[in-house]
């Protein structure tokens, strides 16, 4: 599982403003559902659910929401770098400026979680969060999660 089959230049916003947790999941829904082609409502539900059963902020002013849809055909992400950071009640209570959103197929059970692993350990990664926090240009973004994800594999 690579970044890059998982995210589009498309899909990066370089520069999300968001005031608070439900505000960013659902302007990313709104921004998910014109790449998937399903409603943001149904996104956004499924990634409500999910943080009612626990927070996705992992830590290091990150978040990675995620969730299962049945009517996806495929694995989907979407990134974004907010401009001023929020509380996303995150396990170490720092507030979040990176945010990695993963939707799935119902279907997807070891190849979501593979996704949520390869997202996890780039997001781990210091120097690539110091530098996706240091440009606020989608195409350096896209550049700096894929070009990672390559070298890594390499």
């Amino acid at each position: 599982m690579k970044i890059y089959d998982l995210i589009k230049p498309e899909s990066i916003v370089a520069n999300f403003h968001a005031t608070s947790k439900k505000q960013a999941i659902q302007d990313l829904a709104k921004k998910a559902a014109d790449i998937t082609g399903i409603h943001e409502r149904a996104i956004s539900d499924v990634l409500m659910e999910r943080e009612r059963l626990g927070t996705t902020g992992v830590g290091n002013g990150i978040a990675i929401p995620h969730g299962k849809l049945a009517s996806l055909a495929s694995l989907h992400g979407l990134f974004a770098r907010l401009e001023k950071p929020i509380d996303f009640q995150s396990i170490d209570e720092q507030p979040v400026d990176l945010i990695f959103l993963l939707l799935a197929p119902e279907s997807a059970g070891a190849d979501h979680l593979k996704a949520l692993a390869r997202v996890s350990r780039l997001l781990r990664d210091k120097t690539v969060c110091e530098k996706l926090r240091g440009t606020d240009q989608s195409e350096a973004l896209f550049v700096l999660l894929t070009q990672d994800a390559a070298n890594q594999a390499a």
